[in-house]
Order: structure tokens, then C-alpha cells, then sequence
């Protein structure tokens, strides 16, 4: 059995007010670092990971550092667990682009799987990637636990295959930062053991 923790990073700047952060390389803020403490504890007291895999977003590798720290392994970076690519939407905030593209703005919020991004990538893309990720991680670590630090959108992507919904169901899925998802994968068998776990955040400022 393989057994994969999949994680979303802690907090930073443009989860609220909304922005589209995706490929913007932010640092954590202080919740945030604080929250990669809190869930690195609880993976390092539940579990035994035997590897650590990483976005190369800054975000992610200081959460996955955490992680590592607390179970004595050290993380490696995983290019197919990257955050979406918003293209021309990078770093605008919702409102913004609510205002100039209204049309393709409603279109992501009701049909996302129909939408590519002016410049970036389109869901079905994220999900290759994030299925690409998945199957790295299966053909070479069967019988461990892994951890997997990523994002909202590739998370919400990944959790989608593994759980057999159609890409429209993108918005009912929710990723906390810092939250857990545990799935086990046995030969042809997934479970999917928890979604969003995020009771080790408790007492955090604002978590």
C-alpha cells in the first residue's frame, strides 16, 4: 500500500481579498509559517512518511521543509505538483478581473472545466500534470508513505481523479491552507481516508 498525505502550503498574502496567485512566487506569512509548524507536528506525531515531495513554489518548499524537519527527511522538489498558470490573470485580484472579463470570469466560476486562461492553462491541464505526478510517486514508492506539499487548484485537481468526479465538480471541493488529505492506494484500489483535515490548526491567529 501506498499511502499519500497530500497537503495545500500555509497562508500568504491573496487568499483573502481573492486573488489569482498560481504561479506568483510568495513567501509565507507569519500565520503561515506557523501553520507549516503546526501541520508539520501532526504528521511527523500520525505518521512515518518516508518522503517528502514539493511545488517549487517558495510557498510550498518552506512547508514542505517544516514537514521534513519534524520527520528527519529532506524534501525534493516535484514540478508537476505546481500551482495553476492564470496567465494574463496572474496576480490580479477577483474583483479586477471580474470588472475587465466579466464573461470568462462567471465562465470559471460555473463551468471551470471549460476554461483556459489568456496565456496559462486550462484545468484538464492541471490535472495532466497533477496525474503525471501521481503516477511518479506510485512507480517508485510503493509500500511508503508520502508526503505531497502543492496547492488549492492542484489539490482540488488530484483529490477529482481519485475520488472519480467530473472536473465541473472543481468548486466543491475545499482546500485550507495547511490542511491534510489522506488517500490510500492499494494496487487498483483508492480510498480516500480524509479531505481538508485542518483541527491541528487550532488556535493559530485567524486559521
Amino acid at each position: 500500500m501506498t499511502k499519500i498525505l497530500l497537503l495545500r502550503h500555509g497562508h500568504v498574502e491573496g487568499i483573502k481579498p481573492e486573488r489569482f496567485r498560481g504561479r506568483a512566487d510568495l513567501a509565507l506569512t507569519e500565520r503561515g509559517r506557523a501553520e507549516a509548524q503546526a501541520v508539520a507536528g501532526r504528521v511527523a506525531s500520525g505518521w512515518r512518511p518516508r518522503h517528502v515531495y514539493t511545488s517549487p513554489a517558495r510557498r510550498c518548499i518552506a512547508t514542505a521543509a517544516a514537514v521534513a524537519a519534524a520527520c528527519g527527511l529532506e524534501p525534493r522538489v516535484l514540478d508537476d505538483l505546481n500551482d495553476i498558470d492564470y496567465g494574463a490573470w496572474q496576480s490580479r485580484s477577483y474583483d479586477e478581473v471580474r470588472a475587465a472579463e466579466p464573461e470568462l470570469f462567471a465562465a470559471w466560476m460555473t463551468t471551470p472545466h471549460l476554461v483556459g486562461f489568456p496565456g496559462g492553462e486550462s484545468l484538464p491541464d492541471v490535472v495532466a500534470r497533477t496525474a503525471r505526478a501521481l503516477r511518479f510517486i506510485l512507480a517508485r514508492h510503493a509500500e511508503e508513505t508520502v508526503v505531497a506539499v502543492s496547492h488549492d487548484s492542484a489539490n482540488r485537481a488530484l483529490l477529482m481523479q481519485l475520488l472519480d468526479q467530473p472536473l465541473a465538480a472543481y468548486w466543491r471541493l475545499t482546500q485550507d491552507p495547511c490542511c491534510i488529505n489522506e488517500i490510500d492506494i492499494v494496487g487498483g484500489t483508492i480510498r480516500v481516508l480524509r479531505i481538508n483535515e485542518t483541527h491541528h490548526l487550532a488556535g493559530i491567529a485567524g486559521a
